[in-house]
């Protein structure tokens, strides 16, 4: 959920990896909307993966939420050009379907495991307009706290991110900005079904680069697995099953390919050919234990995307104005978009039925040893939830 530059003082976006509730099957409006996601979520992973060789993370339908709370309040070029930057051309932004995230079932226990809130300083009033966007649409929540208190919002902060992740995520907030106005903040907790199997985990070779290898605990697991192979680019494609509808495609190429030529094919049509293309196979599949975090100024990965207009001084935000009289466009500062995702062996001790099966004859083994690509997807809509490049797991 991401905001134009000079709207918030400080505006940072935390998503989180560890399933989201039970999927839905969208309306043809949701699900246009969201074909249309996954294209910007496809061309903004490329924009940020072609500036550095680390590792990358991104949450594609996050940052798409946030430009259409913003698009909302918009009007005129400004708005015009937020269509086309989110590919929305030819449509109406007080028509867009909302919900774009699953809901969660009153009837299960507990708070629900993925959830976005609008924290406000005390000090701060946010357009009623757009504080409904984010409770109506978008399922969130709205909550006063004081930034001019840093330690103190950011455990309010951290306290809410736990109860959303079943405290997987523990302390992620480590610093607040006193300048901070308002922040957004999304989590979710995803779940591999079946988990590896803690037990089978070694510490194994992981070639970083030509010069460079790395010594990572690599999971085991033997099962019948979605396998693709794509001789376009040279790679292998797996699709690992996560908990609640989710899945992961884990995205490996050929020892003599260059990630990067894979990484600028990636296109959300592209991604659905993969999902096509899998096929059942007998696989043994071993995969790099690794915990990323990464925090990116996203205004000059917006702006390479077209998407100017909103960070002018002249944009079109009138109808963004608050209730206090001060217009949100007459504050600047940076934005950001912060992520985490964690792959490990979810806690299981080989005790339930975790990890190898039993085969007549050894399958062939998939062995992620190497720079590759994952991407978590919601398997009834095919909404692009998290991308990211696994360069070197020993690196955040």
């Amino acid at each position: 959920k991401t905001m134009a530059a000079f709207l918030f003082l400080h505006l940072a976006f935390l998503f989180l990896l560890a399933g989201p509730a039970a999927p839905q099957t969208p309306d043809p409006a949701e699900l246009d909307l969201l074909n249309r996601s996954a294209d910007f979520g496809a061309r903004l992973y490329r924009a940020v993966a072609g500036r550095t060789d680390d590792n990358v993370l991104l949450a594609p339908l996050a940052v798409f939420e946030g430009m259409l709370a913003l698009l909302g309040g918009t009007s005129g070029p400004t708005q015009n050009e937020l269509l086309q930057g989110l590919t929305l051309t030819g449509l109406d932004p007080q028509t867009l379907p909302g919900g774009l995230r699953p809901q969660h079932d009153p009837e299960e226990d507990g708070p629900p495991s993925q959830g976005a809130a609008l924290f406000l300083d005390q000090s701060f009033q946010a357009p009623p307009s757009f504080q409904d966007l984010v409770q109506t649409k978008y399922g969130g929540q709205t909550q006063s706290v004081s930034f001019s208190s840093p330690a103190d919002a950011q455990d309010v902060i951290n306290r809410w991110v736990q109860d959303r992740t079943r405290h997987q995520a523990q302390n992620l907030l480590s610093a607040l900005d006193r300048r901070t106005q308002l922040l957004l903040v999304s989590a979710a907790d995803y779940q591999s079904d079946p988990p590896f199997n803690a037990s089978l985990t070694q510490v194994e070779r992981f070639y970083v680069d030509r010069y460079h290898v790395a010594m990572v605990p690599m999971m085991f697991r033997a099962d019948k697995y979605f396998l693709a192979y794509d001789s376009n680019v040279k790679a292998g494609v797996l699709k690992l099953p996560m908990a609640d509808g989710a899945a992961m495609l884990a995205v490996l190429p050929d020892e003599d390919v260059d990630l990067t030529a894979v990484e600028g094919e990636v296109t959300s049509e592209k991604i659905r050919a993969w999902i096509r293309q899998l096929k059942k196979t007998k696989l043994e599949v071993q995969l790099p234990v690794f915990l990323l975090k990464r925090s990116y100024a996203l205004k000059d990965v917006l702006q390479a995307l077209y998407v100017t207009q909103v960070f002018q001084d002249d944009a079109d935000l009138s109808s963004m104005g608050g209730a206090s009289g001060a217009s949100l466009s007459q504050v600047s500062g940076p934005v950001y978009h912060a992520s985490v995702v964690s792959m490990d062996e979810s806690g299981d001790d080989g005790g339930s039925g975790g990890g190898a099966t039993a085969f007549s004859s050894p399958p062939p083994r998939l062995t992620f040893n190497r720079p590759f690509i994952f991407i978590i997807y919601q398997q009834a809509s095919g909404s692009l939830l998290l991308m990211g490049r696994v360069a070197n797991p020993t690196e955040n």
